[in-house]
This record gives structure tokens, C-alpha cells and sequence, in this order.
């Protein structure tokens, strides 16, 4: 029986105290409110009472965090999707603006040529088509295996964006600053004739958004 729903989870609220973009560096985990928001995801997801078939998490420390609380309330074990991970990005390891940001540093102006592919990283196209891949194979899998139920696939804002704007048909350039995508937001789609349909968005954390400080790249 085919997977009913996908679900796209983002993290929660990073711990990054420099105000850092982080990218795919290693070692940036949840802080203790993005803790509390995975949580946050977690219930909502149970409290649906739908079966879940497969937990998918992106390979980076934050996306496996955001994955444990769904994981243990639902007995599951979470596989690493490497098509779901954060897109590479040059500014990785900088801060954006203020004194010292990389927007100040003539260096860094060669990758802002562009911001409609973008030139600072992987293009939006390349983003949009990997992730509509894995979602379409964890479906398949799904159907393969004979489970019954949804597939939940924890990412990153700007891979469930692309996702978002690719299936609905809109433009994949895009102000950053609009992304309906919050810390642990969970945006659904249905596979209905071989074609990906949205269905769904939620935002369980958003009675934790206000604390948080990190909500990442804008």
C-alpha cells in the first residue's frame, strides 16, 4: 500500500551564538528551545493518528535532533536521506552583515553576481530536483514494502521551499525574506497520478518563535 502523505519537517532552532551562516558545517545542533520545537513537530505528527510509515532525516546534527522526538513517540527507526541536506553555500562560516560580514568584504561580491540561480551556491533548480526525487523514491519504497502509512522526511528551509515552489508551480528565485517555512513547520503532499500535490502546511512551534534568535539565513 502506497505512502498516503509526505510530510517535510524543518528543524528547530539552532544553537549558534556567532550568528553564523552554518550551512553543512558540522557540529551546529538544536538549542534547548529548538529542542522544545522538534518536540513540538513530534506531537503534532502523532497527534494527526495517522500511520507513519518511514522517518527520513538530512545527515546533518540538526535535521537527526529534529528527527529523535518523532522517532521515539512513533518507534521508528530514522534513515539519512543525503538528497535532503542543506544546499552548499559560500558564505558558510560567516556572518552575513554587520562589521566584519561577508556583504562588507569585496572578496565575496563574486558570488552575488547571480541571485536568481544563485551564484553563492547550489543552483535552485539542482535543490528542487533532488528533493522531489527523494520524496517520489520514499514513496516508491514505501509502496514496496507493503507498510501502510505516511513518509515524514526532516529537512532544511530552503530545500522545502524549492519543494514548495517547484510542485505548486511557482518561480524558484524568490525573496528569502517570504519563505512560509518556519523552525519545525511540517508541510504535506500527496502523490496523486504519478504528479506531487501540497495539501497541507502547520506550524506547531509557532507559540516558541518569538524566543527563538536563530531562525536561519534570510
Amino acid at each position: 500500500m502506497p505512502a498516503r502523505q509526505i510530510h517535510l519537517v524543518r528543524h528547530g532552532e539552532v544553537f549558534n551564538p556567532s550568528g553564523v551562516l552554518y550551512g553543512r558545517i558540522p557540529g551546529f545542533g538544536l538549542s534547548e528551545l529548538g529542542h522544545r520545537m522538534a518536540a513540538a513537530a513530534a506531537a503534532d505528527i502523532v497527534a494527526r493518528d495517522r500511520p507513519i510509515a518511514a522517518l527520513y532525516t538530512s545527515p546533518l546534527q540538526r535535521a537527526r535532533e529534529s528527527g529523535r522526538p518523532i522517532a521515539e513517540a512513533l518507534g521508528l527507526e530514522p534513515s539519512i536521506e543525503d538528497r535532503i541536506i542543506e544546499p552548499t553555500n559560500a558564505f558558510e562560516g560567516r556572518r552575513m552583515e554587520g562589521k566584519g560580514g561577508a556583504l562588507r568584504d569585496p572578496r565575496m561580491w563574486r558570488f552575488l553576481w547571480n541571485p536568481w540561480l544563485p551564484a553563492w551556491g547550489e543552483h535552485f533548480t539542482s535543490i528542487a530536483g533532488r528533493m522531489r526525487a527523494a520524496m517520489t523514491d520514499a514513496h516508491t519504497a514505501a509502496e514496496a514494502s507493503g507498510e501502510a502509512g505516511d513518509v515524514v522526511m526532516v529537512s532544511h528551509q530552503l530545500p522545502i521551499w524549492m519543494a514548495h515552489r517547484s510542485i505548486v508551480g511557482e518561480s524558484l528565485p524568490h525573496d528569502p525574506r517570504k519563505r512560509r517555512c518556519s523552525l519545525s513547520s511540517i508541510t504535506s503532499f500527496e502523490l496523486r497520478d504519478g504528479k506531487l500535490v501540497e495539501v497541507g502546511y502547520s506550524d506547531p512551534a509557532a507559540g516558541l518563535q518569538a524566543e527563538a534568535t536563530d531562525v536561519g539565513a534570510v
